[in-house]
């Protein structure tokens, strides 16, 4: 899983209560070896062919994953939530949650990057 010093850092200077769940989240994003990650909008954001997804950080009830444009990823993922025209959300309460979901979210990722 190929990490960057910028996000490495970020996660190091960071206070959440779910962190260890970000942290895997982050980590079965950048399996898919397409992935990379940065900072854009002073949050750790995912990218292939484009802004994937970005973490919320004000939000500290849960761990938000927003998909910058998640209406236009193919297929049927129940966990991304939201109705607008763009974009869509995956939320995960503890690091249990994110485990649960982990099929999921790869199936979201391989989907994004098949997609670019």
């Amino acid at each position: 899983m190929p990490t960057t010093p910028e996000v490495d850092a970020w996660f190091a200077a960071y206070d959440h209560p779910a962190k260890d769940a970000m942290l895997r989240v982050r980590q079965i994003i950048l399996a898919d070896d397409r992935m990379t990650e940065t900072i854009k909008w002073k949050s750790p954001t995912f990218m292939y062919g484009g802004n994937m997804a970005s973490f919320n950080p004000r939000t500290k009830a849960h761990v938000s994953l927003m998909f910058h444009t998640g209406v236009s990823i193919p297929g049927s993922h129940p966990r991304l939530e939201g109705g607008g025209d763009t974009a869509r959300y995956m939320k995960f309460t503890d690091l249990d949650d994110v485990e649960s979901a982990r099929e999921e979210i790869e199936a979201v990722v391989r989907a994004w990057c098949e997609s670019r």
